[in-house]
């Protein structure tokens, strides 16, 4: 029996097949080669299509099936994982009314901000576990603002792997996880928020039908199951964000657990079963995928925007002619502390640790007599082990102590020199995983279509492929110079 997994991430979309039996991924495959654009009208804004999620969703699911390592006709059921935060709107028809409002999307800061205020701190807090923030509700207040013809026109707002199974399926539909990284959710009450609702005025007819994150979420529409030549009725069995997701592959379900991930965005998620918060809202508690009201299981997450971002920008600019591997080499060949070089990663929005300001990405230092490329490419991984370890020391605040963090070997931890930097740098070992979020979807739709018995079956072959333990604390006195050029630029 086969699963398809999709993975709706901001540079492409991702879809795997995998095998129940073994839960080994048998095709798998990305659309587009280049990275999908991100759409900013102005400053501080990002916005993405999502008829073009859709189409490439679509363009994935045909190179798995090109490969001719399966007959789609044997998968039996879907999972979406998908980018966190964004807002998608359509009217009675289903048709998109604008672009989503995607995650790093700063232009809600202010309208999140007030009704932190208004709403009250330690009421928002308690109840809805996280400051209103920057995301999705505030998003959709935004729209209700600034756009109030589009806003009359919503039948119902989604996050956006809820679109995507609109469109497999015909159904609208959401789940706890989902509406609580939106900030609707009250986690006190155990219902949508009352205060959220209220503050906004939103009419509660917008909002989709509640499902459990495992269970049916529709059955596959039949002119969409003839075009990808699956079966139709099959059923959209998971749907959850992507960090969650990721937690998910990585078998991170129990309280104390910990995954982390470097790609577009960086992310520390920890489960636990406290309804804690931190009182500034610099990490955020959600919903995990396995929440229900008799046992809490609540995903704890440190964000930074801007990881692969930074990555990528440094590799266009400084090394455009080289693969991510000549780079990772070139950076191995400069020393520890970059001599002097200091990076900070936050060019990529409104920083959530940071109290939602907007720092910028800074290089710090140049000397033009010694710096090479491969110190600034150094400085630049260093910078973002830094940002982690800046994170981690918050997420320490407020009770969460990983003695370990499970990752997938991919993206920056393919880097030796940045998982070691890492590692040593917020003194925990690593676990390395061959895991991915498209293939973590897949399984995650065994679940919830009761092909395995259990989570735990579903991550029986599961095992780590690398284990990274902490070797020196020589970068240390770098780390508090570089905190201390953080701390001068947050009081600017």
């Amino acid at each position: 029996m086969l699963l398809l997994g999709i993975d709706i991430g901001t540079s492409s979309v991702k879809a795997s097949v995998v095998d129940a039996a073994t839960q080994k991924v048998i095709a798998s495959a990305q659309f587009p080669d280049t990275e999908s654009p991100i759409i900013a009208l102005q400053p501080g804004w990002a916005e993405q299509s999502p008829d073009m999620w859709w189409e490439h969703t679509q363009n994935a699911i045909e190179l798995c099936n090109k490969t001719g390592f399966y007959n789609p006709s044997d998968i039996a059921a879907i999972g979406i994982a998908y980018q966190m935060h964004g807002l998608v709107l359509v009217d009675k028809d289903q048709q998109v009314l604008r672009n989503s409002i995607i995650w790093c999307d700063s232009r809600a800061v202010e309208i999140g901000d007030k009704a932190f205020e208004t709403i009250g701190e330690k009421h928002c807090l308690s109840h809805l576990l996280n400051s209103p923030g920057n995301f999705t509700a505030s998003k959709l207040a935004w729209v209700k603002e600034n756009e109030p013809a589009i806003y009359e026109r919503i039948d119902k707002f989604m996050l956006p792997g809820d679109f995507i199974s609109m469109r497999l399926t015909g159904e609208i539909n959401t789940s706890v996880s989902s509406l609580s990284e939106g900030i609707f959710f009250d986690f006190l009450d155990n219902r949508l928020s009352k205060d959220i609702i209220d503050y906004f005025g939103f009419d509660k007819s917008l909002f989709p039908t509640i499902k459990p994150v495992f269970s049916s979420h529709g059955g596959l529409l039949a002119t969409i199951a003839q075009k990808l030549k699956l079966k139709p009725g099959i059923p959209v069995s998971y749907k959850a964000g992507d960090q969650p997701n990721n937690a998910l592959s990585l078998n991170v379900l129990n309280p104390g657990e910990v995954a982390a991930t470097a790609g577009t965005s960086g992310v520390i998620y920890g489960v636990s079963d406290q309804l804690a918060y931190d009182k500034q809202s610099r990490v955020n508690t959600f919903a995990h995928v396995n929440y229900t009201e008799e046992q809490k299981r609540l995903g704890v997450l440190l964000c930074i925007n801007g990881v692969g971002s930074l990555y990528r920008w440094t590799k266009n600019v400084f090394g455009s002619a080289e693969s991510y591997l000549q780079m990772n080499n070139k950076a191995s060949e400069a020393p520890l502390g970059c001599s002097g070089l200091l990076v900070l990663p936050f060019g990529n929005g409104a920083e959530r640790m940071l109290n939602n300001k907007i720092v910028g990405a800074h290089f710090h230092n140049i000397d033009l007599n010694i710096h090479t490329q491969g110190h600034v490419i150094r400085a630049v991984q260093e910078g973002i082990a830094f940002s982690f370890r800046y994170g981690l020391d918050i997420m320490r605040e407020n009770g969460m102590n990983p003695t370990v963090i499970r990752a997938g070997k991919n993206n920056l931890f393919l880097s030796e020199l940045f998982t070691e930097t890492f590692v040593n740098i917020t003194g925990i070992p690593v676990e390395l995983y061959k895991n991915d979020g498209s293939a973590g979807a897949a399984l995650g739709a065994g679940i919830g279509a009761k092909i395995f018995s259990s989570p735990q079956q579903a991550f029986e072959h599961t095992h780590p492929v690398q284990l990274v333990e902490p070797a020196t604390k020589h970068l240390e006195p770098v780390y508090q110079e570089w905190k201390t050029l953080l701390i001068k630029q947050l009081e600017n």
